[in-house]
């Protein structure tokens, strides 16, 4: 079987390893283009590199849907299927009709629920203990097309690096699962209820600040969800400051959200909107990150200090 494969991210690039490890024919992978990183120095998705190791083709549309000559060496390449990964981009209809068995998209969350860009940020700051993969087959729809497979993971207080490596590893696997029934035709479709669904909107920079009006466990959550980037990040004495790690308290504040609550040998506790946030481990805008013994030792909270929205 000749497959097209389309993805981006460490998620999908575990998805296109387990197709190439599986013996199928991968003439061209799709990717994002290059970004420059620190220094300007060019930076490859995860696909790419793995395409390059394998030696596969590798084309990087910055707009897929209008990039005809792309478009027409899909038609020359005629897979009998293109599999796709969090690509980035939305697939044409022009690409969508292309390959006999369809465009199977590997998509992280347990459809309808959490369709769109993140589904594994919103599951974790939804609080989810249990999210999955599902593989569909697209259309032109978002995340609309119908249900092929689908596999349950738990998640229960992980961070999203932790939850990319699961749902990464469940998804490949369950994708050489399903392929096979899809191409001798007994794989079953099932149509998403339209009423149940969710949607996961694409992450900015500003969704990671925080005032502490959220309550603590919204707050555990983000930081969770947030640790690659945005990061949680809030403001203290005009220097931000993000958080990487933290626990949720269920107790009353004792202060205004964001004020210092309790300092302690390792840690030290934040007034929230709901509850209060016990952080240990944070970084300060110039530094590194550090435990919340060391970040007291070069700076000394009082209850007078107060983390706020605005440098």
């Amino acid at each position: 079987m000749k497959i097209v494969f389309m993805g981006t991210p460490e998620f999908a690039s575990c998805s296109l390893k387990a197709l190439i490890d599986a013996g199928y024919e991968i003439p061209l992978v799709v990717t994002q283009p290059d970004r420059k990183g620190n220094r300007n120095k060019m930076i490859l998705s995860p696909v790419k590199q793995m395409a390059i190791e394998n030696g596969i083709e590798v084309a990087q549309p910055l707009r897929l849907r209008k990039d005809e000559e792309l478009i027409a060496r899909l038609r020359d390449i005629s897979p009998d299927m293109i599999v796709v990964a969090a690509f980035g981009q939305i697939l044409p209809l022009s690409v969508i009709e292309i390959p006999r068995l369809g465009c199977i998209n590997v998509h992280g969350s347990l459809l309808p629920e959490l369709r769109g860009a993140s589904p594994m940020h919103a599951a974790i700051l939804c609080g989810m203990d249990e999210s999955g993969v599902t593989i569909m087959r697209m259309e032109e729809g978002l995340d609309t097309g119908d249900m092929i497979s689908k596999t349950v993971c738990d998640i229960k207080g992980k961070d999203i690096t932790e939850v990319t490596k699961i749902l990464a590893e469940a998804g490949a696997e369950l994708l050489v699962k399903t392929i096979p029934h899809i191409a001798d035709g007994t794989a079953v479709y099932e149509k998403q209820d339209d009423n149940a669904s969710s949607y996961a909107k694409m992450i900015n920079k500003k969704d990671g600040l925080t005032d502490f009006t959220e309550s603590a466990a919204e707050i555990e959550r983000k930081i969770r969800a947030y640790i690659e980037w945005p990061t949680c990040y809030s403001y203290l004495d005009g220097q931000q400051v993000k958080f990487y790690r933290a626990d949720a308290l269920d107790d009353e504040p004792d202060g205004e959200p964001g004020t210092i609550s309790e300092t302690g040998k390792d840690y030290y506790i934040i007034n929230c909107g709901t509850g209060r946030l016990k952080v240990y481990e944070q970084q300060l805008q110039g530094k590194k990150r550090m435990s919340a013994g060391d970040f007291m030792r070069g700076h000394k909270l009082t209850k007078a200090d107060r983390f706020c929205a605005q440098e």
